[in-house]
């Protein structure tokens, strides 16, 4: 579930509660998060709406300025069910403590280790983290098209493998690009004392 800046914004300041959207399956849950840009975002509901219980005050809790204009958007997509999402309170995105938060005794660090491991494990293209994490370091506020070709990757997977590294803590999006945060490097000296 993706929302424009001017949604964001109105999440942020507590003008907009509501969001209504036209799926075959739902993205979010009830009693889930979404992390957004704004941060994290609790999801106090969701559920299937018919077009004509949307009202005005609906519209306008959802960021619109008409029921016309929401339906309109809804309009421009013709498949799926329109489901009505409640949104809950915005919180701090987790990531960014996490990346500042470095593991504190051995046990923490072996099981941060096992993770970006795990990630190697997993992958059909074999192990990509190191590599990833070098990149990153070496270029920090560099495009991810231009990432991705001097790794000769695709650019939705390379996004795709930055944001796991991310939620690890280890990256952190910049305006254009990335960069390691203090504990994706920490990381990288961890993984070269191994080799």
């Amino acid at each position: 579930m993706l929302f424009r800046q001017r949604f964001l914004d109105g999440i942020r300041d507590g003008s907009i509660t509501l969001a209504f959207r036209r799926w075959r399956r739902p993205s979010v849950r009830t009693g889930g998060t979404l992390l957004t840009a704004v941060g994290q975002l609790g999801i106090a509901s969701v559920g299937r709406v018919a077009i004509d219980e949307i009202s005005d005050r609906d519209a306008r809790r959802a960021g619109y300025e008409s029921r016309d204009e929401l339906l309109a958007e809804l309009g421009q997509r013709a498949e799926g069910d329109i489901y009505r999402v409640e949104l809950g309170a915005i919180g701090p995105d987790p990531r960014i403590a996490l990346r500042e938060r470095m593991p504190s005794t051995a046990d923490e660090r072996a099981t941060l280790v096992a993770a970006v491991r795990r990630l190697d494990a997993r992958a059909a293209e074999g192990p990509w983290t190191r590599q990833t994490l070098e990149l990153i370091r070496a270029h920090p506020a560099v495009r991810a098209a231009d990432l991705c070709r001097l790794l000769g990757q695709e650019k939705e997977p390379f996004k795709l493998n930055v944001r796991k590294l991310k939620k690890l803590g280890l990256t952190e999006s910049l305006e254009t690009g990335y960069r390691l945060s203090a504990r994706g490097s920490a990381v990288l000296r961890w993984l070269d004392e191994e080799e």
